[in-house]
């Protein structure tokens, strides 16, 4: 396999300790490596260094020549007012420019006449053909196409999920050899991520990401490396491997850390002893009793998990709250139809549905905070709710951490027994330094963990969880899973982690179109073994559609042998796009990695093979049907 980049004693410090501390790192063609460690330990800076965007303070980077690297950020593009094809041109730097003064003149130029903007045209067109920009343009249309994104629709009116949609196009529109990610999953519902994991996997691209998604580790990585106190390891296998193998390597590490210190300790107590001792004391024991000393100062300590505790109130009444043939509407739009539900005391319920879909509003309808527009819904007797907000509205950007969680309190009362606050926050892994900071200056991990803070300060036997896992890191959302599952009350929980909604519900409520809100015993796969075969979405085939072409009288007739052609080449793309998908399903089996290197590079190769008659086929069909 041929080697994409590689990184030599790489060292990056931004504080006391370390970033990167003589990191070696490598990646060959094909990989799909996830990047994982706890908040704050590095692994977007690691992401910058591979990408070039920041130097390292030492060591080398050795990126293959002519190596194309496009990075996909966590964040939504910035630039909204501007159009989709122009958006994704800009991934194309110079001639990206030129193609989108194009395209925009002659959406100009359809439906009024210009005679500058025509020359203008006919002077780009002269400009894109001598940097054989033509190619480029193909390639930006038919990326929209495959990812079914709307060539002039402004990113403005597009949602969240279709504006990650674009950011990918963009991403993709230069071929890239290595593809970094930085949380793909973010502001995507279920569906959504589904439909990324697919595209991922037949990039046939390099791929390094960073997730705190489980079940896209599981289906994407063929390896997983994790930075730990600047130290990179590399875990071949799966996740549940990887869990495995770091719990016997953290133990080994606190064995040898015991008796490392226990001889430091005996050292110190011999160099301790009387005059009698110091006459005859080895002065090579005493450099060695030195050297120990320097070791023991520059150990880095495996950094705390998190160890918050729900504060349970007394019981709520039974019935949590019950719905009697409820709608809501909105206008003429209809967002919850006919529901008739009742929720007991007990239950944790997930709420599955796209963005947009619903799901916030039913919370308020269950909450009291909305009344339906027909129908009913009684709430239950003696709740106390605790709610988790995503979009983090219950913090004071202005105020500190303890500010916000104590109210004026010294002390935070959980289950009967008082706790001081600067303890309190550090189960929630605020160090008293960190929790006199204010919250504008926080990560999004950091802010989440407060959240959870202030949450779980407050006597609750209802908790209503709005995404409660984005920016957290995997042992935290473990943990809140286990906190999740042995509470005693009531859960409402809205999430797009797959992984998370099967650990902690009982059941989900599914948001099925129209209104219609159906609700499933079990997790999210329960839900996908339960679910109707009329709600299964059927996967659908990209179709190029083919633009409608006046013809000229010079404009030739195809000849027999190219009608031919162009009848048999729809079934030609749907033998190839066979091909390709069971290839790729291949390709995504975590142990295809396991073959030799020579047998892993000539399925890849394959693979691109297949995927470059794909587009030359499309190409070769639209030519027939513009002169047909």
């Amino acid at each position: 396999m041929s080697q994409l980049i590689s990184l030599d004693n790489v060292s990056l410090a931004f504080g006391l300790h370390p970033l990167l501390d003589k990191i070696k790192f490598s990646m060959e063609k094909g990989e799909r490596v996830c990047l994982i460690g706890r908040n704050g330990a590095g692994k977007s800076s690691l992401m910058k260094v591979i990408a070039g965007s920041i130097l390292p303070d030492s060591g080398t980077v050795w990126r293959s020549p002519g190596l194309r690297i496009a990075c996909l950020s966590q964040e939504l593009p910035q630039e909204k007012n501007q159009t989709v094809y122009d958006y994704v041109a800009q991934g194309l730097a110079g001639i990206g420019d030129l193609l989108k003064e194009y395209h925009a003149i002659t959406t100009v130029l359809s439906t009024q006449q210009d005679a500058k903007l025509l020359s203008r045209m006919e002077g780009l067109h002269r400009e894109i053909e001598a940097k054989s920009g033509w190619q480029l343009d193909n390639t930006i249309k038919t990326i929209l196409t495959r990812l079914d994104l709307p060539a002039d629709e402004l990113l403005s009116n597009l949602s969240g999920g279709w504006q990650r949609r674009a950011a990918l196009a963009q991403a993709l529109v230069i071929s890239p050899d290595l593809l970094l990610l930085d949380e793909p999953t973010n502001h995507l519902d279920i569906t959504a991520i589904e439909w990324l994991e697919e595209q991922l996997i037949g990039s046939g691209c390099g791929l390094l990401f960073i997730t705190h998604d489980r079940a896209l580790l599981q289906r994407l990585a063929t390896r997983i490396i994790e930075l730990d106190r600047g130290c990179l390891t590399s875990w071949p296998g799966d996740y549940a491997n990887f869990l495995r193998r770091k719990e016997e390597l953290l133990h080994a590490e606190e064995k040898h850390n015991t008796d490392f210190d226990k001889k430091l300790a005996q050292e110190e107590r011999w160099i301790r002893q009387g005059i009698k001792a110091r006459r005859t004391r080895n002065e090579g024991r005493v450099r060695a009793l030195k050297a120990l000393r320097v070791t023991r100062a520059a150990r880095r300590e495996v950094q705390g998990k998190a160890e918050f505790s729900l504060n349970e109130a007394d019981k709520s009444g039974q019935v949590i709250a019950e719905a009697k043939n409820a709608s809501y509407s909105i206008g003429d739009k209809s967002i919850i139809n006919n529901l008739s539900l009742r929720v007991m005391r007990g239950d944790k319920i997930g709420l599955i549905g796209p963005n947009g879909s619903g799901k916030t509003t039913l919370l308020s309808l269950l909450l009291g905070k909305l009344t339906p527009t027909q129908g009913e819904i009684k709430i239950g007797t003696n709740l106390q709710v605790a709610y988790f907000d995503q979009l983090r509205q219950a913090l004071d950007l202005s105020k500190t951490v303890i500010e916000n969680v104590a109210g004026g309190r010294e002390s935070i009362e959980i289950n009967g027994s008082k706790k001081h606050i600067i303890s309190y926050l550090g189960d929630f892994l605020f160090t008293p330094e960190r929790a006199m900071t204010p919250v504008k200056a926080l990560s999004g991990g950091e802010c989440n963990r407060l959240l959870l803070a202030r949450l779980f300060s407050q006597p609750a036997n209802l908790l209503v969880l709005d995404e409660p896992t984005n920016d957290l890191d995997m042992e935290t959302l473990e943990l809140l899973e286990e906190l999740l599952a042995e509470f005693k009350g009531t859960l409402l929980l809205v999430s797009h982690d797959r992984a998370f909604i099967d650990d902690v519900v009982t059941s989900t409520l599914v948001f099925e179109g129209e209104g219609k809100v159906q609700e499933y015993v079990g997790g999210y796969q329960d839900w996908l073994a339960q679910r109707p075969i009329k709600a299964v979405a059927k996967e659908q085939k990209t179709s190029v559609i083919a633009p409608t072409v006046t013809k000229s009288p010079s404009q030739k007739k195809l000849s027999y042998k190219e009608q031919r052609e162009l009848n048999e080449l729809p079934q030609k793309i749907e033998k190839l796009e066979s091909e390709q998908q069971l290839l790729e399903a291949e390709i995504a089996n975590p142990e295809f990695f396991k073959q030799s290197p020579n047998a892993v590079a000539d399925k890849m190769q394959t693979l691109t093979k297949i995927q470059n008659e794909i587009e030359l086929a499309y190409e070769r069909w639209q030519d027939l049907v513009d002169h047909n």
